[in-house]
């Protein structure tokens, strides 16, 4: 019978800094009184983590909303307030545009040869988010602006069909029509940091504790009467954005102003 508290995730990070390496941790667990990773944390330790490619250095501070389409990178950052198109390779800067009014560009996609953005403020009453266009090569459009559901939304994805805005805390995947009209909803099990659609699923990163390393790439196939989810990857970061090239994830470490790229391992 167990009578001493578990030790939260806090503790543990806080007590195995630097990185201790498996042996060290387990040496920790040992310690603190017989607990074992897997007796506490059975999913984080089954699951493996993503497989990083790339970690590189963004050319703007607060990388924040992420697409590509397999020949260009668009990233938003929170800090510049601007929208930009990188080369894959290198990062360079291509093409960059304001956003509009001096918000923030939250999470961004690409309806055909269009750019879609969650525009919006930084918190509390005045931060209504919308949803714009922009148009690469040119800026955003001051003739169109969709009101976004509850002011509520971050991140875009498209299916081919519907335009896909996700909500942090409400949890909720919206299917927009073509007037913005929300035509169906999913509720997944936590709160969603990013998103993008590729072959035929969803995938998004979520949590439940933003102020931790707890983060999970999610698989939502939204096929049959019961959209299926589930966790295939722990994210070992605060990751924020989630895009797919074709064949690769890409992702921002925004606090650590870095461009992520990585896999799934087998």
């Amino acid at each position: 019978m167990i009578t001493t508290p578990a030790p939260s995730i806090d503790r543990i990070m806080s007590e195995t800094r630097p990185p201790l390496g498996s042996a060290g941790i387990s040496r920790y667990f040992a310690r603190i009184g017989g607990f074992t990773p897997q007796r506490i944390f059975p999913t984080l330790v089954r699951m493996k983590p993503i497989r990083e490619l790339a970690r590189l250095p963004s050319p703007f501070p607060k990388p924040q909303g992420i697409h590509a389409d397999g020949t260009t990178l668009w990233v938003s950052s929170r800090a510049t307030r601007r929208v930009y198109a990188l080369d894959p390779a290198s990062l360079h800067v291509t093409w960059e545009t304001p956003s509009p009014e001096g918000l923030v560009t939250w999470g961004l996609t690409k309806v055909g040869a269009e750019l879609r953005a969650v525009v919006g403020g930084e918190g509390g009453p005045a931060d209504i988010r919308s949803i714009r266009r922009c148009l690469p090569g040119q800026g955003f459009d001051p003739g169109f602006r969709w009101s976004v559901p509850e002011d509520a939304g971050s991140h875009l994805s498209h299916d081919g069909h519907h335009l896909v805005l996700s909500q942090w805390y409400p949890k909720k995947l919206l299917f927009l029509d073509q007037a913005g009209r929300v035509e169906r909803l999913i509720t997944v099990p936590r709160g969603i940091a990013g998103q993008c659609f590729a072959e035929g699923c969803f995938y998004l990163v979520t949590t439940d504790r933003e102020e931790t390393d707890e983060y999970f790439l999610t698989r939502v196939d939204p096929r049959g009467d019961e959209p299926e989810c589930t966790d295939v990857a722990r994210v070992p970061f605060q990751a924020r954005g989630l895009a797919h090239d074709g064949r690769d994830f890409w992702t921002n470490h925004r606090e650590a102003n870095q461009i992520v790229r990585f896999a799934l391992l087998a």
